[in-house]
């Protein structure tokens, strides 16, 4: 329990970091790297922590515990959180813990395989309904993959296919080649393959609630970032904005992909960024890095769980408490 409130609290320290790094950044800035860098920090810190660091939560436990700190603290020996007796007796629970765990990786293994099956089922019929042998081709200059309802996505992550539903091609030349545009832009990128990458970890601590905050960030920084090169090479930021609204109110019924036109949700953030950035003074961007520089000095010095020193060291704690208060 004590190793999974640790790297919980590593990895909501780096998603703040990471999110007052994204707002210093131009409003043009790529914003994707930024989570990359977040997801991978947070998987890597606390390993090498636990093999090189010296200081440990129960180290530092027992010592406020010798010395009887906490309890003067808090005017109560008895607060569980920082009572080294409480953390001995969470160690009972760590089989419950390691039974749960591998449940709930094998719930997030499956519902991936189910959704990977889902589309491939969905990419390898559409060829075949309503009679047409073919059913790719070539729209505006980008190689589509038409379906009835699904899409507009990217699939596919060493050759992605752009999935477009049969109503697209009903929009004004404009506003198809601004959803075409989108599309292409996460063929080119890549961004399927970095989602699908991004999200592994999620298989190995699926209990780490704030890795799936970071890679709900890293999928809306993937479209943000698609956004601005669709406005960058076709020009109209309010046009695009229309069509953002235009489309999820089409494809509301449809099933959701990943990356996508309207893929990460939240299109009032990406719109307020799109049409109307707040610009930072100085001294905001001066405040907000002071900050992020914090959090990262904080997750640098955090003390990290001791994992399999069995229980002497609470013996130790327990034992020798009591003893000291009393000369005390």
């Amino acid at each position: 329990m004590l190793c999974i409130l640790y790297v919980n609290a590593v990895a909501a320290c780096l998603g703040f970091a990471g999110l007052l790094t994204e707002r210093v950044l131009p409003t043009t800035a790529s914003r994707r790297w930024v989570w990359c860098v977040v997801i991978a920090i947070s998987m890597a810190v606390p390993p090498i922590y636990q093999a090189n660091h010296r200081s440990s939560v129960t180290e530092v436990l027992e010592h406020h515990a010798v010395q009887g700190t906490l309890g003067h603290a808090f005017g109560t020996a008895s607060f569980s959180v920082f009572d080294p007796a409480w953390w001995a007796r969470t160690r009972s629970y760590s089989t419950t813990i390691n039974r749960v765990w591998l449940m709930a990786s094998a719930m997030v293994l499956i519902w991936g395989l189910a959704n990977a099956v889902r589309v491939s089922r969905v990419v390898s019929e559409s060829p075949r309904k309503r009679g047409g042998p073919n059913r790719r081709t070539t729209i505006d200059g980008v190689p589509v993959l038409l379906t009835d309802s699904m899409g507009p996505a990217t699939v596919g992550l060493f050759r992605s296919r752009v999935l477009v539903p049969r109503w697209v091609l009903a929009l004004p030349g404009v506003q198809r080649q601004y959803v075409l545009r989108h599309e292409d832009e996460h063929r080119r990128s890549h961004d399927a393959l970095l989602l699908f990458l991004a999200s592994l970890p999620l298989i190995l601590v699926p209990w780490n609630i704030a890795l799936w905050w970071h890679l709900r960030r890293l999928t809306l920084a993937v479209e943000m970032d698609c956004d601005n090169r669709v406005v960058s090479a076709l020009g109209d930021a309010s046009a695009y904005g229309e069509l953002l609204f235009k489309v999820a109110q089409a494809a509301r019924h449809g099933p959701r992909l990943q990356p996508a036109l309207l893929g990460a949700g939240m299109l009032e953030r990406r719109l307020t960024l799109l049409l109307a950035p707040t610009p930072l003074r100085t001294v905001q961007r001066f405040l907000l890095s002071a900050v992020a520089c914090v959090l990262l000095l904080i997750v640098l010095s955090m003390p990290h769980p001791v994992v399999g020193r069995g229980s002497d060291a609470h013996v130790t704690m327990t034992s020798t408490a009591p003893a000291t208060m009393a000369k005390q």
